[in-house]
């Protein structure tokens, strides 16, 4: 009953630190004028990216910018990182460029309110702490392939051309075929200049936010040049209000599925690497992962409802954020409501911007999301970590994103399966001889053979571990010591309670010393138990079992004779001396 209400108690804990706390805010009274200030740096840097993954997404810059506000503000209030910053992403932009093509702004935004109730759940569930066991290959792989995909697909923009295909290899071959016939060299100067001063100044001083001032420039020149590039074009002035309108297609979700599922386990991803990621730059900052779900899980949930995109923690935003002296959750509001005010004040001068100069942005962008130096070490480093780096940013780039997720996870799970069913080990241990006369040590010696089993004891260890115990051979007893089997599955006790069957059917008694609770239940369950408690063949001490299976030999007079047959060979050997 006591294990209950704790168990209990526990849970009613674990949902409470899910809701906003008084010590959310506790850094606003001494820190309030460095949040301020980070906040303000962080949304000079957020509103060029926010414009460029709206337009890359495929749903135009509206929705990212109404993304970066609503859903800002609400993971900024909600979520369990006191630093994260939330807004539109390049990895999201990469899986709503197919989904918005097939199923327009509509389907984009019911996919958002599905993936919001998924992570709600997730949050509900404690799945958060899960996204730690994420292996750094998939990780340092995953983040390349999105830079990647990232790049190629501002390739139209960049060349002045609409997008041509929605298949991102396909579009940009198409892009350049079309260019060749008919170049026009302005936007690939403006999206060129763009690249190469964000790049420098990020280099010279990386305070400045370099990425709104080349913006601005590429703008200026475009202006006053006359030059031949596309633009945004004309936004909203005003915050819209809340739109429920595209439920009415609620009808089309079963075939949005699978996209709400990949848009939610991107979303966790990135959030909770993101949030790991500013704990890291910071000393004694703790996320709450399940928290962080939550507000990303609510952040999804509305954000719709204003005709915003799916966001999540985005890792080059909180990055800003840290190193502005951002201190609590202060700093990511002020971004958030600075962008709207930007957006009330700035929405006539935010239309001419080209659109080559965001695509030079989020090109400069994908530049420094790839750690050269972190994947080179990997590529060093072992055999099966270059190759899980390696796969990872390869499906990420050919195929899409939750694929490459789940096939990195899958072959370094494959890779660390291996090594570990190579840890386990059955030894043979040899038998304490000290209570025992020579003569009846050496038949013991003979007769009864005890193995140590060590490692985890599971599916992938299971076959080699049964073929390595049936080589045993002219013994009347086998004791195995369990003591120190770390883990048992039912793979692994499904093979154990072969070979016990198999022994004894060769007239071999077995008898388990030192088996641990957590591993006797799944060996209760397939029956084996039962019948050696009966035969009193279970034991807590390796000692215990060897004297029991030496009183089984003399019950049945094995000991007798064969101690009379060392003897009979003794004395003819006597006799035979000289």
């Amino acid at each position: 009953m006591t294990t209950i209400r704790e168990t209990t108690a526990t849970k009613a804990r674990r949902f409470r630190q899910l809701f906003p706390e008084r010590s959310d805010f506790q850094h606003v009274r001494r820190h309030w004028h460095t949040d301020l200030l980070a906040g303000l740096t962080v949304a000079v840097v957020a509103l060029p990216l926010a414009l460029g993954f709206g337009i890359a997404s495929g749903l135009g810059a509206f929705a990212g910018l109404i993304t970066s506000i609503i859903a800002g503000v609400l993971a900024a209030l909600l979520g369990g990182s006191n630093l994260q910053v939330t807004g539109p992403t390049g990895t999201m932009a990469v899986v709503l460029v197919p989904l918005a093509a097939t199923h327009s702004h509509t389907g984009v935004m019911l996919v958002g309110v599905m993936a919001g109730l998924m992570l709600v759940a997730l949050a509900l569930t404690g799945a958060g702490r899960y996204a730690r066991y994420v292996p750094v290959p998939v990780v340092e792989g995953f983040t390349a392939g999105v830079a990647i995909v990232i790049a190629v697909q501002q390739l139209p923009s960049t060349l002045g051309l609409p997008p041509q295909n929605e298949h991102m290899l396909t579009g940009a071959w198409e892009s350049l075929q079309a260019f060749a016939a008919q170049p026009n060299w302005a936007p690939v100067g403006v999206a060129a200049g763009v690249v190469v001063a964000i790049l420098l100044g990020s280099r010279l001083h990386s305070q400045i936010p370099t990425p709104l001032l080349a913006v601005i420039a590429a703008s200026a020149a475009a202006w006053f040049a006359d030059l031949d590039v596309a633009v945004i074009g004309s936004l909203p002035r005003t915050i819209p209000a809340p739109d429920a309108g595209f439920l009415s297609f609620a009808s089309e979700a079963p075939q949005l599925v699978a996209a709400a599922v990949a848009i939610c386990a991107l979303c966790a991803l990135e959030s909770l690497l993101s949030a790991t990621v500013a704990d890291n730059m910071t000393v004694g900052r703790h996320h709450n992962p399940d928290r962080e779900l939550l507000g990303q899980g609510v952040a999804n949930l509305v954000t719709p409802f204003f005709g915003g995109m799916p966001s999540s923690g985005a890792l080059a935003r909180t990055a800003v954020n840290v190193r502005s002296g951002a201190a609590g959750r202060l700093a990511s509001l002020t971004h958030a409501l600075v962008l709207a005010v930007m957006m009330l004040a700035l929405a006539p001068l935010v239309a001419h911007i080209p659109l080559a100069a965001l695509a030079g942005v989020l090109i400069a962008t994908s530049i420094r999301m790839i750690e050269v130096g972190s994947m080179l070490a990997l590529a060093r480093s072992t055999r099966a970590d270059a190759a899980v780096m390696w796969l990872t940013l390869g499906a990420t780039v050919v195929f899409n994103l939750v694929w490459a997720v789940a096939v990195g996870i899958a072959l370094a799970g494959l890779l660390a399966l291996g090594r570990i069913s190579r840890s386990v080990s059955v030894e043979e241990e040899p038998i304490d001889h000290d209570d025992h006369h020579d003569e009846e040590a050496a038949l013991l010696h003979e007769h009864i053979v005890a193995y140590r089993l060590e490692g985890p004891l599971f599916f992938a260890a299971a076959h080699r571990f049964l073929l390595q115990l049936l080589d045993v051979a002219d013994v009347r007893v086998v004791v195995l010591r369990m003591s120190r089997v770390s883990t048992m599955d039912a793979s692994g006790a499904t093979v154990l309670a072969d070979a016990i069957k198999r022994l004894e059917h060769r007239g071999i008694a077995v008898y388990l010393s030192g088996l641990e609770p957590v591993h006797a239940k799944p060996l209760e369950a397939l029956g084996v138990l039962e019948p050696l408690w009966q035969q009193g063949r279970l034991f807590e001490h390796t000692k215990e079992a060897i004297a029991a299976a030496r009183q089984r030999l003399k019950a049945d007079g094995l000991l007798e004779q064969l101690e009379a047959e060392a003897r009979g060979f003794g004395g003819e050997a006597e006799a035979e001396r000289p």
